[in-house]
């Protein structure tokens, strides 16, 4: 039996940091938004991004065989999927989250070990820095990146709310912890009969209201300054919470939940969507991964299967869930009151 195995997934699985690292460099550095105007020479595309001679044609031919760039008699070029998201020029640039994995979550995840034996936070708060989220809203230029990295990380799944959630049965809705603003961004484009509300801290109003000026959406699609631990949450026909449930603890969870329920209309919807996990724990890895990255990010936070999500909703009082799957990892659960 054992001539019919291989090694082969454990040693991609184990050294699948190389690859990442090999892409993430290349978005730091500006790879794909140098390419974007057309293909270039090795001599100029090396010289242009500063790379050193010993490994500058390792590193772009490494590239070229990861799938993320095209090499011909012109030189280097973007491949079609590279020159679409890689370009930090281009409104469908995802290279935000990347970036901040890059600059963030790459030396944190080292850590993982400690985490998993001690249960505690390995970012920033190891050293004595305040929470993650205070460090990121005190400083506009480090909250304009994390909200747009967020933004690239839920684009398609906001996109696939925006058109498959039955939006002719409700007029207004609340995002909550809206970030730039995406997801509200999405449904108003969508359903122009709608009006919409971001509710975030004060710190995001100025990136919000700039992000839904851009989409041309400002008079449907306002944004409300609150801090949903200490207020209500604003009433809607329908609440939405993107990402938002994963940050806290099991009890912050229900607390939101419970207030989503009470900010609703009898027959409103409450929406949570992210990585959610399989009910039997075995297929989603991507949102498994990403519960563990909660343990390296939050004091309490974790990722849940439809299933968990849905009896917290009930125990808050809703009446009726369903889970339906959106794009790549991400799942919506939706609760009627």
């Amino acid at each position: 039996m054992t001539q019919h195995l291989s090694p082969e997934k454990i040693l991609q699985t184990g050294l699948a940091f190389w690859a990442s690292k090999t892409l993430l460099s290349a978005i730091e550095m500006g790879v794909f938004t140098e390419l974007s105007r057309g293909p270039e020479s090795f001599d100029s595309l090396s010289g242009r991004l500063g790379l050193h001679p010993r490994s500058a044609r390792d590193f772009l031919d490494t590239l070229v065989a990861l799938g993320f760039l095209a090499r011909g008699t012109d030189g280097y070029s973007n491949t079609p999927e590279a020159d679409l998201f890689l370009d930090r020029r281009k409104p469908s640039y995802v290279g935000g989250i990347l970036e901040m994995a890059n600059s963030r979550l790459y030396p944190f995840w080292a850590h993982l070990t400690e985490a998993l034996r001690t249960g505690l936070q390995q970012n920033e708060s190891k050293t004595g820095a305040a929470d993650l989220f205070v460090t990121l809203y005190a400083d506009p230029a480090r909250l304009k990146e994390f909200l747009g990295a967020m933004t690239g990380i839920s684009h398609g799944a906001n996109m696939t709310i925006a058109r498959a959630f039955p939006w002719k049965d409700y007029r207004t809705f609340v995002d909550v912890g809206t970030a730039q603003g995406d997801l509200g961004v999405q449904i108003a484009l969508a359903n122009p009969h709608l009006h919409g509300t971001g509710f975030d801290l004060p710190e995001v109003a100025p990136i919000f209201e700039e992000y839904a000026g851009t989409a041309g959406v400002s008079d449907r699609l306002t944004f409300q300054p609150g801090d949903f631990f200490k207020q209500d949450i604003p009433k809607a026909d329908v609440v939405l919470m993107g990402h938002i449930l994963h940050d806290w603890d099991l009890p912050t969870k229900r607390m939101l939940i419970k207030k989503a329920f009470d900010a609703l209309p009898v027959g409103g919807a409450l929406v949570v969507y992210e990585a959610i996990i399989d009910d039997d724990r075995s297929m989603n890895a991507f949102g498994l991964m990403m519960s563990l990255n909660m343990l390296i990010e939050t004091k309490g936070g974790f990722d849940y299967t439809g299933s968990d999500c849905s009896s917290w909703m009930k125990e808050a009082g809703f009446s009726t869930t369903r889970v339906e799957e959106l794009v790549g990892p991400d799942s919506m659960v939706i609760a009627i009151k």
